[in-house]
């Protein structure tokens, strides 16, 4: 993945990050998940990430991804 292309719009914990995941897929975005803490178990190494995510999308899509997220976090604030 190279970091010129793709943007860091989310970064949290596996369910909250599943939230944003599904709410940039229902506007027809598709993010790169990366997970380390998952990546280093199925490499037979320990993990300290605790089930961090951190969710990027192509920079075509960026101002419209921040937008949702943006939201997202709205929403999980006020129902918190």
């Amino acid at each position: 993945m190279s970091t010129t292309e793709y943007t860091k719009v989310y970064y949290g914990n596996f369910i909250l990050a599943t939230r944003v995941k599904d709410e940039l897929e229902h506007v027809g975005i598709i993010p790169i998940i990366k997970d380390e803490g998952e990546s280093q178990r199925l490499g037979g190494q320990g993990s300290l990430s605790n089930g961090i995510q951190e969710l990027f999308v192509h920079n075509d899509e960026l101002e419209k991804a921040q937008a949702v997220v943006r939201r997202v976090e709205a929403e999980m604030e006020a129902s918190a």
